[in-house]
């Protein structure tokens, strides 16, 4: 039976109204902005009630998916508490010695090279350490957070080690024709990614950061205890959120999205800014596709979940620890990805 004819009307709108909700009302809503974990929670809640996807299955992979990010953020908090002091010297004296520009640059493409390594969430973790150990204004400080977060998103896909989406392309791939391999992304996406990391190391040198006496994204002072489990729990609620939101949406994907040429579905994975790009990766993702339509796919998923918030758990985890909101990340997050977007269009389908 055709999935178009299966899912009713006010299924499919119901989804588009949720989709539609959780990209435009954090901007217009202080309130939701301010609470965006128990927002998406309650949207996500809202997809798989409509779309009628409640199962132990998925409640299970909403608990515990969660889990392991969480307890990271906690430990890294603990941890980098007490190594504060040694980050603001080691970052104050690398300014001195090599320039703010070339500190900039560094941070972005190193974080993006090695987050395939180390992981994007302890990229995230690192990222977020080294500008809080930072004396520079807070618009500067939140321009090289959100490149930076671009260039985690992309370089973390190179192996199957740096994030769930890889993981998940890796195993759908794993057999004929392509029979992936743990370098399989790193060949197929490499000549892509380096370059874009290097791209984004350059637009980091454009920042011109001023040197603050004021509070920038952090204050310079050791978190309590309390703070650091306080935002553990709100990562947890965000990833659980992402979660429902990504399987509540999934009846639209498989029916209306998956089947989509190539050009079609790059675009359309814009929609990862706000839903988890695992999810959509394990939807569109398939063996049957050609070389060039799994490059679409993924170049597509990768850049634009550095657009918004929710887009990537990297954004997730640097947002919330270093208080972005939703607006201030849109104001570049938009326009940088709408722009590398263009770019590897016009390089993909050239």
């Amino acid at each position: 039976m055709d999935h178009a004819v299966v899912l009713s009307a006010w299924i499919v709108w119901g989804l588009v109204g949720i989709t539609a909700a959780v990209f435009i009302l954090p901007f217009l809503v202080k309130k939701i902005e301010r609470d965006l974990e128990i927002f998406l929670f309650v949207m996500g809640l809202s997809a798989v009630t409509i779309s009628g996807l409640w199962s132990r299955h998925l409640i299970f992979e909403a608990l515990i998916e969660p889990i392991k990010i969480s307890l990271a953020v906690l430990a890294a908090g603990l941890l980098f508490r007490y190594a504060r002091d040694h980050i603001q010297s080691m970052i104050s004296r690398a300014i001195r010695q090599l320039g703010v520009k070339w500190v900039f640059f560094l941070i972005v493409v190193l974080l993006g090279v090695i987050s395939s390594m180390i992981t994007a969430i302890i990229a995230a973790l690192v990222l977020v350490e080294l500008v809080t150990a930072m004396k520079f204004d807070k618009a500067a400080e939140t321009d090289l957070v959100i490149i930076a977060c671009f260039s985690i998103g992309l370089g973390a896909a190179l192996t199957p080690v740096g994030e769930p989406l890889s993981t998940i392309a890796i195993a759908k791939l794993k057999g004929p024709p392509f029979h992936a391999d743990f370098w399989f992304l790193l060949k197929l996406l490499g000549w892509y990614v380096l370059p874009g990391i290097l791209t984004l190391g350059l637009a980091a040198v454009l920042i011109k950061p001023k040197i603050s006496s004021q509070v920038t994204l952090h204050e310079n002072k050791p978190e309590a205890v309390k703070d650091i489990l306080i935002r553990a729990g709100k990562v947890y609620l965000f990833v659980m959120a992402l979660i429902f939101l990504g399987n509540g949406v999934k009846p639209i994907v498989d029916t209306y999205v998956a089947q989509m040429p190539a050009k079609g579905l790059y675009w359309f994975n814009m929609i990862s800014a706000i839903l988890d790009n695992a999810t959509l990766t394990a939807a569109e993702i398939t063996p049957m596709m050609d070389v060039s339509h799994v490059k679409a796919v993924l170049m597509g998923l990768l850049v634009a979940g550095g657009m918004l918030i929710p887009g990537n758990i990297p954004n997730i985890i640097a947002a919330g620890k270093l208080n972005i909101s939703s607006r201030d990340w849109a104001r570049l997050g938009i326009p940088l990805g709408l722009v590398l977007m263009l770019g590897y269009y016009l390089v993909i389908f050239r």
